[in-house]
């Protein structure tokens, strides 16, 4: 019997959570494996959905660097207690914990992930190139987080394995606004789904959103913002300064991302960074057009001009652009609909990413 442990640093929404949660549920079904998830934190919506499908979850209760060794001490217990021979960590904090219990497991055999190529903070990257010591592999999502994760954290090429996050596309229901759009006067749906942190630049989207305004008052344009996170209030303020309280709807947070793509006919993703943007697949999967920032992590999504547009890091006036671009042109939209579509089934569906994690965690393929 092979038990393994999934840790993650929180189970809260967000795209690393729900990998861990769909990869949890799919590795728990060959005979011969159970799969356990564990978090540091406390418990979130996630953890509710994947006890909610049979997987045992456990929230460590970190709270803050302070408890570092409490946590990592309960880590050992669970990977002890539940006899776990295989353990893979997401994200630094999470990979820094296993790291450090490493040392006390050592019938276990250690891997971690990287999900990111925001370049700060700059520590993250220092503590990350001490915990790979203690992996045997790294997976990253994407060529760009392989890249930051050798110049960064000095991870050995040799050691590093690209998996991409994926999806199931047929839990996507289609929308239909960006083929059957609405005629002026109503305004065009346009939505940023997603955890409202500061890499996320959501106060831009919302200027752009006061530029399109300006620009092109024959076409009004309504965007739709589902998430929470520490920007609210900054999103908040913004609104107002900017006069848009009646173009703009904040949903708050939502556990899923399927209704949220059925109310919109666009996608903008203006991160500064992303290891890959789990959100662009899923829009892709809804036919739902994209439109992102051209920065590491999401290039390797999107292909501009044929899977969706990419505009410059500076999420300035090309923002506005690109969005008014993919509304305006037809043609455009339901050609990377329809490419969209077709390459989330042949790159990023769960059918072959499994595969990649079967092979790198030793797992026999299912009969």
């Amino acid at each position: 019997m092979r038990r393994i442990l999934l840790l993650i640093t929180d189970l809260e929404i967000g795209g690393t959570p729900t990998v861990v949660r769909e990869l949890a549920m799919r590795l728990h079904c060959p005979p011969g494996v159970e799969v356990e998830v564990a978090c540091l934190s406390k418990w979130g919506p996630t953890a509710t959905q994947i006890a909610a499908a049979g997987i045992p979850v456990t929230a460590l209760g970190a709270q803050g660097v302070s408890s570092l060794m409490v946590v990592t001490n309960r880590l050992i217990r669970l990977i002890n207690t539940k006899h776990i021979d295989t353990v893979l960590s997401f994200l630094v904090h999470a990979n820094a914990v296993a790291a450090l219990a490493a040392t006390f497991c050592h019938h276990a055999r250690f891997f971690q992930a990287i999900q990111t190529t925001q370049p700060r903070p700059r520590w993250h990257w220092r503590v990350q190139g001490v915990a790979h010591h203690a992996a045997r592999r790294v997976i990253v999502p994407t060529e760009s987080t392989g890249r930051v994760a050798r110049e960064w954290s000095h991870v050995p090429q040799e050691k590093l394995v690209i998996i991409p996050n994926a999806i199931d596309p047929d839990a996507f229901g289609r929308s239909t606004i960006a083929t059957n759009p609405p005629a002026p006067p109503v305004p065009y749906p346009i939505g940023f789904v997603g955890r409202l942190d500061e890499v996320k630049r959501v106060p831009q989207l919302v200027r752009q959103l006061s530029v399109l305004h300006q620009t092109f008052p024959a076409r009004p344009v309504h965007l739709h913002i589902f998430g929470e996170g520490d920007q609210r209030q900054r999103i908040e303020d913004e609104i107002r300064a900017l006069h848009l309280s009646k173009q703009v709807t904040m949903h708050g947070q939502i556990d899923r991302p399927h209704e949220a793509l059925q109310q919109i006919g666009l996608l903008v993703l203006p991160s500064l960074a992303e290891g890959f943007g789990l959100v662009l697949i899923e829009a892709m999967a809804a036919g739902v057009p994209v439109v992102a920032t051209d920065v590491p992590g999401i290039r390797d999504v999107v292909d501009h001009e044929r899977t969706g547009l990419l505009v410059p890091r500076s999420a300035g006036i090309e923002l506005a652009f690109g969005i008014m671009r993919l509304i305006e042109e037809t043609s455009l939209r339901r050609r990377l609909i329809e490419n969209g579509l077709r390459e989330v089934r042949e790159r990023f569906s769960w059918e072959s990413v499994m595969r990649k994690y079967r092979q790198v965690l030793g797992i026999a393929e299912k009969p």
